[in-house]
């Protein structure tokens, strides 16, 4: 498991990883070419991680987004040291607040 600010990152066996997600070509990468994992609204800092792999968001609002590394990455951030993750899939998710009458993400 690996924490680098508001974002967990899990270790995923593969046999976890739904189906659908095994085949899928999805990315979500910003206009430097990184897999941005979240995206700071005050600073404009981003959690990423640079190198192949792919990104892919599971359904629902706050749906955690899968991430697959297939020669390893590393997660980097302007205000954070860099982690380094092995190969394999993992679970990204995000830390949510409560406020009075909502739930929402934790913003950066």
């Amino acid at each position: 498991m690996y924490r680098q600010g508001d974002v967990l990152i899990v270790a995923l066996d593969e046999s976890e990883v739904p189906a659908p997600f095994l085949d899928a070509t999805g990315e979500l990468r910003d206009g430097r070419g990184r897999l941005v994992l979240a995206l700071g609204e005050v600073t404009g800092h981003a959690h990423a991680v640079q190198g192949p792999g792919r990104l892919m968001r599971e359904a629902g609002p706050f749906g955690p987004m899968l991430l697959h590394l297939p020669d390893g990455g590393r997660v980097v951030h302007e205000e954070h040291a860099a982690i380094g993750l092995p190969k394999g899939w993992f679970r990204v998710v995000r830390q949510r607040e409560y406020a009075p009458g909502a739930v929402r993400m934790v913003a950066d």
